[in-house]
């Protein structure tokens, strides 16, 4: 088995999109990726914006063999999005790729009216009826009954999760379960994974009380117990005092509790938390956003060399 993360906060990007390599098939889960459309008063950085398209053809690439696209809820940074702004995969961009690969998504009864509808635009503007894979098994593949994206009540839905096995080894996406609940934990347990990906605790919002801090701390060490590789992202990295919480749960578990960019080996890109450093290194030019907007800019001809130079270990 082969695990690729494509999209991830510490890899300069809001999302949780994976491509996973079994004998067979290429399973592709989230395809989406999005920027804060404005944080602290700014809009994305360029070079946030070069990260983003530079996910968006790795997303791409990886359609083009995929025998399997997983989507584990409709919020905007983990699924192809009918009418996209300019910083999120469009669904025009790749829709001609997600012709062939099998579909396996969330159901949409338990969702919010705004993720219900673009699951309804989503299917129509592919054509294809989004089968529904809550709870069924197809080879190496299963998926869990749905488990709340962060806590139970709490605004989010709920996520699917997605367990791949082969030849002994076992990976689990956990998409937004925010280490929030103790449902999704129980589930994870009964699964026997050896590395799970899943987004870690929103620690940049101000509501995440600190009791909700150390009970995810505890759900965190407990899991930990009992996997090989933990990888928490996502909402966590979102600020760099998450990054902190991540390395002292690290410090905790033998460094068994790791980041998106650790586990593929790349330096650790948080560009959504450090938005108004970027505008202080690199000013952008007046104008230019709306220059990108129009397709007058290749943000990747432009700002490649700044974007290797950010991604260099």
């Amino acid at each position: 088995m082969q695990i690729e993360i494509l999209g991830a906060e510490s890899l300069g990007v809001r999302g949780l999109c994976c491509v996973v390599k079994t004998k067979g098939r290429q399973v592709i889960i989230d395809p989406g990726v999005a920027l804060g459309f404005r944080r602290h008063g700014l809009l994305p950085h360029p070079v946030q914006v070069a990260a983003s398209e530079r996910t968006r053809k790795l997303i791409q690439s990886s359609l083009e063999n995929a025998t399997d696209l997983v989507i584990s809820h409709y919020h905007g940074d983990h699924h192809p999005l009918v009418k996209a702004n300019p910083y999120q995969l469009s669904a025009e961009r790749v829709a001609d790729l997600c012709q062939h690969p099998r579909l396996w998504t969330k159901g949409t009864r338990d969702l919010s009216y705004n993720q219900a509808q673009r699951a309804r635009a989503l299917a129509d503007y592919l054509g294809r009826t989004l089968t529904v894979a809550e709870g069924r098994s197809d080879g190496v593949l299963k998926f869990s009954a749905p488990v709340p994206h962060g806590e139970r009540d709490g605004g989010g839905g709920t996520v699917m999760m997605t367990r791949i096995e082969e030849e002994g080894e076992v990976f689990v996406h956990a998409s937004d379960i925010q280490m929030l609940g103790d449902e999704a934990i129980k589930v994870l347990i009964t699964w026997k994974p050896n590395i799970v990906l899943a987004s870690g605790p929103p620690i940049y919002l101000p509501s995440l009380t600190l009791d909700q801090q150390e009970d995810a701390l505890r759900r965190t060490l407990r899991l930990a117990e009992r996997v090989e590789t933990l990888i928490l992202d996502h909402h966590l990295l979102r600020s760099k005092k998450g990054e902190k919480w991540l390395d002292y749960v690290s410090s905790l578990t033998g460094h068994k509790v790791i980041c998106a960019a650790d586990f593929m080996g790349l330096r650790r890109n948080l560009l959504e938390a450090e938005r108004v450093l970027w505008y202080k290194r690199w000013p952008v030019p007046k104008g230019w956003h709306e220059a990108y907007a129009a397709g007058e800019i290749d943000v990747l001809s432009e700002w490649s060399d700044r974007l290797a130079r950010v991604r260099k270990r």
